[in-house]
């Protein structure tokens, strides 16, 4: 015999409230107690409630979707497209961006959809997807300085929030780092280790983040002392931090201590020492950025600076949800700090 499904009376007797209070929390109406929203949302784990998501939206007007965008730049082939997408997946700090997102939106009964962004047909996608209302606003995760699509979703007046300030200055909200600072943790680190023959590998250098990043740094080591640092441009993976430490061993043998703009290029730099017979950090201490699973695998395990991406990740999800709703309607920015994480390659 099959069980009924449960019922909104079934949730409220279980929150020992009213049908009606279930309704407004599952409705999304404001003016609910926070610790009744929270009673009434365990009950509805409880008893396996299931809203009819449809006589919801009628209600709400709200798709009750967000679409989480991956965005670069260009008109790529369909078989360039495929490789974008598999380097999104192969890099882990994509995935902490989902599991900060998801942690926001899955207790709101929000669910994300993933879309990718790095052509000129699949902009036109997303931007039509978000006008029709297949979803109420979208998180912006973008890969290229000279991504369009922040400008084309502030000109359509749009919601959405990105991950990181947008190379262009446009009138978008976004979360960010302060990079600057984090670079100044790291030159601080190596020189409280005695290191003063030290280079860098630093990001794309047409990235906002990149550029922070070394610039602090070089503040950094300036102020203690070391006016000049020698640099090699990588692209944020392991490949691009083991071919630029190839280059700076070459030119500077007798380095004593490296800071690479991610942890992935710290990985490749950690690589290229071991290679060549330096050890780490003995001979050449190494510093890493983001704190990612990379940082607890690498061997050493690497001494990072932290961008607490989850964290970040929830707020521009909050962030977007605030837009959505009327709460907030001008752009804003959210900047979180770094720190310093202490393990064994420096």
């Amino acid at each position: 015999m099959n069980r009924q499904a449960p019922t909104l009376e079934d949730v409220a007797r279980e929150a020992g409230v009213s049908r009606a209070t279930v309704s407004r929390v599952i409705n999304g109406v404001r003016n609910v107690d926070p610790g009744i929203q929270d009673t009434v949302r365990q009950a509805i784990d409880r008893t396996g409630y299931a809203p009819n998501r449809a006589a919801r939206s009628l209600v709400t007007r709200r798709a009750e979707t967000i679409a989480l965008v991956v965005s670069g730049a260009g008109d790529e082939a369909d078989s360039e497209q495929n490789a974008f997408a598999a380097r999104v997946f192969a890099d882990p700090f994509f995935g902490r961006i989902v599991s900060g997102v998801v942690g926001f939106l899955r207790p709101r009964s929000m669910h994300p959809v993933l879309m990718f962004a790095e052509s000129d047909t699949a902009r036109k996608q997303v931007t039509a997807y978000l006008r029709q209302g297949s979803a109420d606003g979208a998180l912006v995760v973008s890969t290229h300085a000279e991504d369009p699509l922040p400008a084309l979703l502030a000109a359509e007046r749009l919601p959405a929030v990105f991950f990181a300030r947008p190379a262009l200055t446009v009138p978008v909200s976004y979360v960010d780092l302060a990079h600057r600072d984090g670079g100044r943790l790291a030159a601080e680190h190596l020189l409280s280790r005695g290191r003063r023959r030290v280079a860098t590998v630093s990001g794309p250098l047409d990235v906002p983040a990149g550029q922070e990043r070394l610039a602090g740094f070089r503040d950094g080591m300036e102020r203690g002392g070391v006016p000049y640092v020698p640099i090699a441009e990588g692209g944020f993976t392991l490949d691009s931090g083991a071919a630029a430490m190839e280059r700076l061993l070459g030119e500077h043998p007798d380095v004593d201590g490296v800071f690479a703009a991610n942890d992935l290029m710290a990985q490749g730099v950690c690589q290229i020492l071991r290679e060549q017979g330096r050890r780490v950090p003995e001979d050449v201490a190494v510093v890493g950025f983001d704190d990612s699973s990379v940082a607890v695998t690498c061997k050493p395990q690497l001494t990072t600076v932290r961008q607490p991406v989850e964290e970040m990740a929830g707020a521009m999800a909050r962030l977007l949800q605030e837009h959505i709703e009327g709460t907030r309607a001008e752009p804003t920015s959210l900047i979180f700090e770094p720190e310093l994480v202490l393990r064994q390659s420096a």
